[in-house]
């Protein structure tokens, strides 16, 4: 994951990733995962999607990890949440009612820094990731949530004529990730409206 990047998409508001509106595959998906309310679901890479505002209306618990701070704090004054700022560690702790989101590296997120978590809520991060980090952050999120139910996202198409991110993977990726971890369902498949970025054909893809 190159910092810089993602640090300079923020700064100069090349955020075309990020929708006003949350994402539909979420709501008809969400209830698959039949968690009780008050359940705590991480979002990973979250930026300051509206899915997080979606969550928490929907009765639960929300906690993320972002890089770019400055889109913690869009996210924390678009909810109309004046938080406590903490440091852990080597990141910082954005806490209100009901939403702790740390912003750093994840791979600097440890289990005791997270804490229990029931979900996890992936629409972003393995997608942003380049092929070479995919393997370790996949490891990575299994073992700092204690192998908990995920609903994940990602798309699929010719990388060849679109550079990412998102990145295309594989339905065979994700079951190279996470098949000795849990028995994962294709939940929906979808073709891309327009294609992606308007560029090549693709398909979008949620799995639990």
């Amino acid at each position: 994951m190159d910092r810089e990047f993602w640090l300079q998409r923020w700064q100069e508001r090349r955020i075309g990733f990020h929708t006003g509106e949350p994402n539909p595959l979420l709501i008809r998906n969400f209830p698959k995962l039949k968690l009780p309310e008050d359940s705590r679901v991480f979002v990973p890479l979250c930026g300051k999607t509206v899915d997080i505002n979606w969550l928490l209306m929907n009765a639960c618990r929300v906690v993320g990890v972002e890089l770019a701070e400055q889109a913690v704090r869009e996210l924390f004054d678009e909810l109309n949440l004046k938080p406590e700022i903490s440091t852990v560690a080597d990141l910082h702790k954005y806490s209100a009612a009901d939403i702790d989101i740390f912003t750093g590296d994840i791979f600097h997120l440890t289990p005791d820094m997270l804490g229990s978590v029931d979900a996890i809520y992936d629409r972003a991060a393995l997608v942003a990731l380049p092929d070479g980090m995919r393997a370790r952050y996949a490891q990575h999120l299994v073992h700092i949530t204690g192998n908990a139910p995920q609903l994940l996202i990602t798309f699929e198409y010719d990388q060849n004529r679109q550079q990412g991110p998102p990145f295309s993977v594989s339905a065979g990726q994700v079951r190279e990730f996470y098949a000795s971890q849990y028995t994962i369902e294709l939940c929906e498949s979808l073709e891309v409206p327009g294609g992606l970025k308007g560029v090549c054909p693709a398909k979008e893809f949620v799995w639990r």
